[in-house]
């Protein structure tokens, strides 16, 4: 079988630092903008960008915990 471009364990770090970033982006725009409200029209880049973020994020930890 042939070695694989990543080993898993780089992958799950890599993951959870995008979960990790995406947290930490939302707290930190929360306290500079006080807008805690993802869903309202003003905050609707934000939004995008954690839900990217956090999304990536989740798909390759789970990727990495059930990859054989």
């Amino acid at each position: 079988m042939a070695e694989p471009a990543y080993p898993k364990r780089t992958i799950k770090i890599f993951s959870l630092l995008l979960i990790l970033t995406a947290a930490l982006f939302y707290w930190v725009w929360g306290v500079s903008y006080n807008g805690w409200n993802l869903f309202s029209a003003e905050n609707l880049g934000v939004y995008a960008i954690f839900v990217v973020l956090l999304g990536f994020g989740i798909l390759g930890y789970l990727l990495t915990r059930f990859k054989r």
